[in-house]
């Protein structure tokens, strides 16, 4: 799935947008059967700033700090797109009320009014043409997505919330998927769109292009 080369910084600079992983995300099984965990928080910084998932309630004050110190406050977020409604990604939307969301496939404007969009039909939603597209990538729940942030540094770059648990997931995201066959179906379109994955509970990696055609 990836490359052995160098491993990828957590600042992808770019233009029109960058992209920073503010929060890597984590999970370890516990003795008891359960699971710690918390989500990735990717910023996408440029014209439109964008904030993917917001990790889990018990990290609020370290997401505002997160955020301060690049030099964004919760009123400037453009646009917040929460890849599915787990604790751990969706845990903070109340700070952002000035905010598009896109929370799934549904999308509110600030005040509770919804938008028409093909996000359930399996068509993408743009935020900024030919920058910034929602994708539709189901299976760890009915209603993930994903955001594609083209042309930076380093490529294209897909934040993908549980899609991809981390790098080198195989055996392990299956057991965490409502549908393991529609998610296998968008891991490999994902694999196909992006040079970088941001996953949901670990450090970005590049997608080996030699690979692709395996998956």
């Amino acid at each position: 799935m990836s490359s052995p080369s160098s491993a990828v910084p957590l600042v992808m600079g770019g233009s029109p947008y960058s992209v920073v992983v503010l929060q890597e995300g984590f999970s370890e099984a516990l003795p008891d059967g359960g699971m710690r965990a918390e989500g990735t928080v990717g910023l996408v910084l440029g014209p439109q700033p964008t904030l993917v998932d917001t990790g889990g309630p018990w990290g609020r004050e370290r997401l505002l700090a997160n955020l301060a110190a690049r030099g964004v406050s919760p009123g400037e977020v453009r646009h917040l797109v929460c890849t599915h409604g787990h604790s751990d990604h969706a845990g903070n939307l109340n700070l952002f009320p000035s905010a598009q969301l896109v929370m799934g496939t549904d999308v509110s404007l600030p005040g509770g009014r919804y938008l028409p969009t093909g996000l359930r039909q399996g068509q993408p939603y743009v935020l900024h043409e030919g920058h910034l597209e929602v994708l539709p990538t189901p299976g760890h729940t009915a209603a993930d997505v994903s955001l594609l942030v083209r042309g930076t540094e380093l490529g294209d770059v897909l934040l993908a919330g549980d899609l991809f648990e981390r790098e080198g997931d195989e055996g392990v995201w299956e057991e965490l998927s409502e549908d393991p066959a529609r998610q296998a179906q968008s891991r490999a379109r994902a694999l196909e769109l992006a040079d970088i994955i941001v996953p949901g509970h670990g450090g970005p990696f590049r997608v080996d292009r030699r690979k692709r055609s395996q998956q």
